[in-house]
């Protein structure tokens, strides 16, 4: 393996956002192909991030600096890429349901996705059950990740899931929900499909079963 991959890598884990652009664009430079620049140096770096990060090795400042160095590099090769035909290994909407207003855990979710090589479309905050449907109708998501954090917001993640069951396409969609006050418990209760109690895993267990269903 070219040895510019394993410094992609370790400066990403570094959190080193300007050298991993000047390693991509060598490495670029050196006609390397874009999606091994972005599997062997980019998105293998996110991968030890998140592991350090389930691990309780690593913390949220160490992972929004590496992630922020992972965009940086993944914009220089996005046209090259494109030019190839690259295509992500799924898309995912993600969006804090309807009367929250809290991002942080979304946000930190959406890193992680974006490292593990998913195409992830941010909905936001307050999103309602209807926006979520049009999202998917628009874009042909694979996977939907619901955040709640509050209590009496939870159960619109229920709403949510009945709302693309009474529309038929329930089978289109892996759900993913997540925030304080979710459990493996509640999310059963929904009829969701996965639940972790962290953002690392979480991504993890959405790529894994998007693989899955695209057998």
């Amino acid at each position: 393996m070219n040895p510019l991959y394993n410094e992609i890598s370790e400066a990403l884990q570094n959190g080193k956002q300007k050298i991993v652009a000047e390693l991509v664009e060598k490495a670029i430079a050196e006609k390397l192909p874009a999606q091994e620049i972005l599997d062997k140096g980019l998105l293998a770096g996110m991968d030890v991030i998140s592991e350090q990060f389930t691990n309780g090795e690593a913390y949220v400042p160490e992972v929004l600096v590496a992630a922020r160095a992972m965009n940086a590099g993944a914009a220089l090769l996005k046209p090259l890429l494109a030019e190839a035909g690259a295509v992500a290994c799924g898309k995912v909407l993600i969006g804090t349901v309807k009367g929250d207003l809290h991002d942080i855990g979304k946000n930190l979710v959406k890193l992680m996705l974006e490292g593990k090589g998913l195409d992830v479309l941010d909905l936001g905050v307050d999103v309602s059950a209807e926006q979520f449907l049009t999202a998917h109708r628009e874009h042909k998501a694979d996977a939907i990740a619901l955040s709640a954090l509050l209590t009496t917001t939870m159960q619109e993640m229920k709403h949510i899931i009945e709302a693309f069951t009474e529309a038929g396409c329930r089978d289109e969609v892996t759900f993913l929900v997540g925030g304080a006050p979710i459990s493996e418990a509640f999310k059963e209760t929904i009829g969701a499909d996965i639940y972790t109690a962290d953002a690392a895993s979480a991504a993890a267990a959405c790529k894994a079963a998007i693989l899955a269903k695209k057998g």
